[in-house]
């Protein structure tokens, strides 16, 4: 099993940036991909991007493609987030996933995730 932990939400004015951090531990040999996801009140829960633990590509939704960076640590295992030029739409619960073994598994480990509120 795989436990994770986010960290870094919190408030910041639109144009700003937030780095949100994935811990992971336990078997974390088998993680494959880890994935960011966030889910605003009311909403359903978006896919904001992921990373493959082997190579290190990263895909992102449309929605925040060239404003935000997934990083892996492998030494530390943690992958970041990095948001820049946020909005108010970015305001929501981000989480993050893993998904182990292959990328074809579904996202299994799921942290409590972790707060960011954009005002404008």
């Amino acid at each position: 099993q795989v436990q994770l932990v986010e960290s870094g939400g919190g408030m910041v004015q639109a144009g700003g940036s937030l780095r949100l951090s994935c811990a992971a531990s336990g078997e974390t040999n088998k993680i494959y991909i880890t994935g960011w996801f966030r889910q605003a009140p009311g909403k359903e829960r978006e896919f904001v991007g992921n990373i493959d633990w082997h190579n290190g590509n990263t895909e992102y939704s449309d929605s925040v493609k060239g404003r935000f960076t997934i990083s892996r640590d492998s030494a530390k295992n943690t992958v970041d987030l990095q948001m820049n030029s946020l909005k108010p739409e970015d305001s929501a619960l981000y989480s993050c996933a893993t998904k182990l073994l292959t990328p074809y598994a579904n996202y299994n480990y799921w942290g409590q995730g972790t707060q960011v509120i954009v005002s404008s």
